[in-house]
């Protein structure tokens, strides 16, 4: 029942997703739930997804600091330029 309701609170946030307008937000507000539910490997995905598409952006340093913490490097966050 837990996983059921995961499955269902992503699905979600994806359909609205697309009514927003503010995808790397949507993205890291996916990503940090996906923590939450202790999903780090779809996580990852999403950070780096935030870190490809938008690089320049606040939350592409976000997400590089928490691919840095989940993957257990020392530093800041990761250039994918």
């Amino acid at each position: 029942m837990k996983r059921s309701c995961a499955v269902v609170a992503i699905t979600l946030t994806l359909a609205l997703s697309g009514c927003s307008g503010n995808k790397a937000s949507e993205l890291y507000d996916t990503a940090q739930f996906e923590e939450r539910q202790n999903n780090k490997e779809h996580a990852v995905k999403l950070y780096e997804e935030i870190l490809k598409k938008y690089p320049d952006s606040e939350l592409a340093k976000k997400a590089g600091e928490r691919l840095s913490q989940i993957k257990g490097e020392p530093g800041g966050p990761r250039g994918t330029k």
